[in-house]
């Protein structure tokens, strides 16, 4: 029987009119590198991107061709999103808290066209500049500085271009709008190219109300870095939905987020564990009777806080919650665009006392609709839902990647059925919920039994004394593995490893499981997205 649905194509081109046509009076914030905040309306944002999207074509912009953002999260960066898919391009995020080495190479495997750059990150394009030549660079005047000559400048092109008469290029739902590079911790980073339709359809689940829960009168304050996943897709649900955005600019210091949180209260904030560590303890810090910061800030109650990338400890979801914010923990890759799984508050556990609902929000969460989601044992067969038998997570989806950039299909990424092997071990329950034990690469195998560094960083660093904790496998000889524990201390806090691992096993780990060694350091090495970096604890302390 012949469909009687109209075939109409998903496209991003779409939420872009809905935001002009319907959300023109709602309000863009940004921060400029001066701390001031810039304030444009969506109807700005609508004719400004549709500028952006004429500029580029008339500087010859073909379809596919990769346009690459060096830039912070502001409103330019959001008409990027928008403005280089409309003109028939390929958004590339470039990560800029990279070596400039890997920037460029990135860059050059991509073959980004053009670049879009923040005047304040010049001095960074510069040191890879050499390594890929663009050929336009496209300079944002973020600080309001005069833009140097040899470079194109963002708001000349925009204020010479005809936003009205524009045409948004051809497209198909599959043909592509953006693309981001994974970390690239275990080898060359890999390019992942998001379509019309995966985005589209992205948006649409995660914005769903036990996710994102994302409503019109929300304002959002997106930490999470625009580079990074696409901000974990946010920027397009905010615009589908006409929320307000409140941009934090490269202020992300802990007493700058909280300015800004105090001057722009948010309802919805989203960011990685380390931003939010830093950010509840200098809070906590200043309400002291001797702070000088005592009565400087004020957290808005109510509001939720997505928090993704790295395993949420247990004790931050209650040091937020004891001021009436609630942290939703999300689970994903780059390669799922990136929202996979949240641990959202599920009917069955309506009856569930206090310990039982922080249990449940420190886990990864439920998969998401659309999303398919499996854990393989060792061999090869799917592991029961029973929340003990654990295996690698394997994905699939509308909106998972199926290959990367120009690199061949391979075992140890892909099934020979079609799955995304994410090299994450877990455990998945009777509800559903995945409990991430570790990567694959962190698990600690000691005496034939397996330890989970995970879960032992989460129950050190609920220890009063303890900032963060990161914990690797060292080799031994009678053993073959165990895990040493590298920790730093909250200031003025002081900690012995036999209190901690009295902690642990109060904390019901078993004595073999607690680490013999710790070594007390002043802060753990982070990738660019603000991940753990074990590979560099483990150069630092190899045995």
């Amino acid at each position: 029987m012949q469909s009687t649905m109209m075939d109409v194509p998903l496209s991003l081109n779409h939420l872009l009119e809905r935001a002009g046509q319907l959300f023109a009076q709602n309000e863009i914030v940004s921060r400029l590198p001066d701390k001031s905040l810039r304030r444009h309306s969506f109807g700005a944002f609508y004719r400004r991107t549709r500028a952006l999207a004429s500029a580029l074509r008339k500087l010859g912009l073909e379809k596919g061709d990769r346009v690459a953002t060096l830039c912070w999260n502001h409103h330019a960066h959001l008409e990027c999103y928008f403005g280089i898919p409309a003109a028939g391009g390929v958004m590339h995020t470039l990560n800029l808290r990279l070596s400039p080495d890997e920037i460029g190479w990135i860059a050059g495997d991509a073959s980004d066209r053009f670049l879009v750059v923040d005047d304040v990150l010049l001095p960074l394009y510069r040191q890879f500049a050499h390594l890929h030549a663009f050929e336009k660079v496209i300079v944002f005047p973020f600080s309001g500085a005069a833009v140097p000559r040899e470079f194109a400048n963002y708001e000349a092109l925009l204020d010479a271009a005809d936003a009205d008469a524009f045409e948004y290029a051809p497209h198909d739902e599959n043909d592509p709008v953006a693309m981001c590079y994974t970390s690239g911790t275990t080898g060359r980073p890999k390019g992942v190219v998001y379509s019309h339709r995966s985005t589209v359809l992205h948006t649409l689940v995660a914005s769903l109300g036990d996710f994102w829960g994302l409503r019109g009168t929300d304002v959002v304050l997106p930490v999470t870095p625009m580079f990074h996943a696409n901000c974990w897709g946010m920027p397009y649900g905010a615009v589908m939905m006409g929320v307000k955005l409140v941009f934090p600019g490269p202020h992300l210091h802990p007493d700058d987020l909280l300015d800004l949180i105090t001057q722009e209260p948010p309802t919805l904030a989203l960011g990685v564990p380390t931003i939010w560590m830093g950010l509840i303890q200098t809070y906590d810090a200043a309400q002291g009777e001797a702070s000088p910061n005592r009565g400087r800030w004020k957290l808005p109650h109510g509001m939720k806080s997505l928090v993704g990338g790295a395993a949420v400890p247990e004790s931050l979801i209650r040091a937020f919650n004891k001021h009436g914010i609630w942290i939703l923990q999300g689970w994903g890759m780059t390669e799922t665009s990136p929202v996979c799984t949240i641990s959202y508050p599920r009917a069955e556990l309506r009856g569930a006392d206090a310990d039982e609902r922080y249990r449940r929000a420190a886990m990864a969460g439920v998969p998401v609709p659309l999303v398919d989601l499996r854990v393989r044992g060792d061999d090869g067969t799917s592991q029961p839902w029973d929340g003990k038998s654990v295996g690698e997570i394997q994905v699939r989806g509308p909106f998972i990647t199926g290959s990367y950039h120009e690199v061949p299909v391979a075992p140890d990424k892909f099934t020979a059925d079609g799955w995304l092997r994410t090299g994450d071990v877990a455990s998945v329950d009777s509800l559903g919920f995945v409990r991430i034990t570790d990567r694959t690469k962190d698990l600690i195998k000691s005496g034939g039994e397996w330890i989970s560094s995970v879960d032992l960083e989460n129950a050190i660093m609920a220890h009063p004394a303890v900032a963060e904790a990161a914990v690797i496998a060292i080799p031994d000889e009678k053993w073959s593995e165990r895990p040493l524990a590298c920790v730093v201390l909250r200031p003025g806090r002081e900690a012995s490893p036999a209190e901690l691992n009295a902690h642990l096993l109060k904390s019901g780990f078993a004595k073999w499981q607690a680490p013999e060694r710790y070594e007390f350091i002043d802060a753990v090495p982070r990738t660019s997205t603000g991940k753990f970096w074990k590979v560099k604890l483990r150069e630092r302390f190899p045995r």
